[in-house]
Formats: structure tokens, C-alpha cells, sequence
């Protein structure tokens, strides 16, 4: 497990590319038959990635659960959510089975002790994307389908975002503890994901890019909003964005992406919102 502790605004301003992408780029989240995880002392989440091809993979493979969590078993004292970018698969959770196709998701509750991964195909593998937060309760894991997201349609061809954002783990569809997690997808001709930028001082996010087209890129924009920053990501990489930092990203296509907070509350609309002209 990769761990990346917490950077302050303050020496930000000083992080040349290469530690900025070392801090806060999550660069390879899918092996065949392994798991990538990456623990961020940022609101203590944790992102992991598993590609089961010719195995059923566990989600604490390779990870020293009382090293790094001090628990039994890794949903001991968290909850997770998931989804599917890949290839139909299946995930198996304390004996019960769930069939996830694209773009499907799957909360999983706290107290979990079996979770494991499969896809149907080793040919299309299953590629599960996971944000796991500390929980101090249970709720219900449960299976939410893309049709079955509450859905926000924003922004206009005009200003470059029209896009569609998917709530899924969210107090709108399920109760949960602290995680939220959606999917927002730009449609043909729209780049921007987010703006006007913001922070939210009450929550952490990460951002999971996906469904970026060969040979694009998207530049996800971070750091103060009078000092801002740059990291230029591919497609299927994940990006940690702590509280005091704007999370926003142009792309040199239209792409989809994954969004997951943690924090004081659930408050989706909770933002300090900064007018695009005072941006730096």
C-alpha cells in the first residue's frame, strides 16, 4: 500500500511537477489479478484499484491490514464504495453475489468481513475503482445501477460543460456515513468539469478520470484559488484534492469521471465557490 501524507497550502506553493504528481497523483490503479491501493492521510480515505482477469481477488490482497488499519480485516471499521470501468464482473460480499456492468456501482457497509473481486470474461476483465472511508456505523450495502442514479443535468455547449452529473452514493439515493461518490460525463464538445472552481473547507474529494480518448489528456487544475497548480493526467488516473484546494479539470476531449468525498458532512451543495475572474 502506497501511503501519501497530508500536504499543507503553505509549502505547496513551493512543489515543483514532479512532487506534486508524486504527492498527489494516483498514476496506475489497474494490474491483472492484483490490487493497487493508495492510503491518504487526508481525511484518512483510501483508494484502491482491482482487475481480476484468471483469479477472484480479495480486497485486502497484498495488504497488511493490522499494519496499516489495526483491525481484523480491512471494512472492519470502514465503508466503500465501488464501481465498475470495465468489463462485466462480479463482487461477492459476505457470501452474496452482485453482478455490476458498466458503470454500475456498489456501496458496501461497514463490518463487511468477505469482500471479492471476479470478472465474467478474462478477455473484457472487470476493472472495480474503490474509495473506502472510515466509518463509525452500518447502513446497508447495496447495489445502485447507472439507470438508477439521481440525475443533475448542468451546464450549456455555450461555456464548454454540459455535462450530466450521477448521484449515487449520496443522501439522495442511500444513507451512508460519511462517503459520497458519483460519476459526472461530459458530453461531445464540452471539456470543463467544474467552474466556477471551489473548495469545500468541510470535505476532502478525489477525482477518478476515466473514458479519456487515446492520445487526450486532461489538466486538472488544484491549489489555492489566488495560486493555482497543474497536473496533467490519463486516462484512468485518480487525483487526491485535500479541503483547501480547488478541484476542477479541462480535457483535450470530452471525458467521464468519478468523483468521492469524505469529511464533516454530506452536504453536496457545502462550497466556497470562486468567481473565475479572481482565479490566479
Amino acid at each position: 500500500m502506497d501511503i501519501r501524507y497530508s500536504c499543507n497550502q503553505r509549502d505547496f506553493k513551493r512543489y515543483t511537477t514532479e512532487e506534486t504528481r508524486r504527492e498527489f497523483l494516483i498514476e496506475t490503479l489497474f494490474t491483472p489479478d492484483e490490487v493497487q491501493a493508495v492510503y491518504s492521510h487526508v481525511d484518512r480515505m483510501v483508494a484502491l484499484g482491482v482487475m481480476p482477469v484468471k483469479e477472484k481477488v480479495p480486497i485486502d490482497k497484498g495488504i497488511d491490514i493490522m499494519k496499516n488499519f489495526g483491525t481484523d480485516y480491512f471494512l472492519e471499521r470502514r465503508e466503500c464504495g465501488l464501481f465498475n470501468v470495465g468489463g462485466a464482473g462480479r463482487v461477492r460480499v459476505d457470501g452474496t453475489e452482485y453482478a455490476l456492468g458498466y458503470k454500475d456501482c456498489l456501496y458496501i457497509t461497514r463490518g463487511a468481513r468477505e469482500v471479492v473481486f471476479a470478472s465474467d470474461s478474462a478477455k473484457e476483465p472487470a476493472k472495480f475503482y474503490i474509495v473506502s472511508a472510515p466509518a463509525h456505523c452500518s447502513y446497508e450495502t447495496r447495489l445502485i445501477r447507472i439507470a438508477d442514479a439521481a440525475k443533475k443535468p448542468l451546464g450549456a455547449l455555450e461555456t464548454s460543460n454540459k455535462r450530466v452529473i450521477n448521484q449515487f452514493i449520496h443522501p439522495s439515493v442511500l444513507k451512508t456515513c460519511q462517503l459520497s461518490m458519483g460519476m459526472t460525463v461530459l458530453e461531445p464538445g464540452s471539456v470543463w468539469n467544474t467552474m466556477p472552481a471551489h473548495t469545500h473547507e468541510r470535505r476532502m474529494e478525489i477525482y477518478f478520470y476515466f473514458e479519456v480518448p487515446e492520445n487526450n489528456v486532461v489538466f486538472h487544475m488544484m491549489g489555492e484559488g489566488q495560486e493555482t497548480r497543474h497536473i496533467v493526467m490519463r486516462n484512468e488516473q485518480a487525483v487526491i484534492s485535500p479541503s483547501w484546494s480547488i478541484h476542477a479539470g479541462a480535457g483535450t476531449s470530452n471525458y467521464t469521471f468519478i468523483w468521492a468525498m469524505g469529511g464533516e458532512n454530506q452536504t453536496f451543495d457545502d462550497m466556497d465557490t470562486i468567481p473565475t475572474t479572481e482565479l490566479r
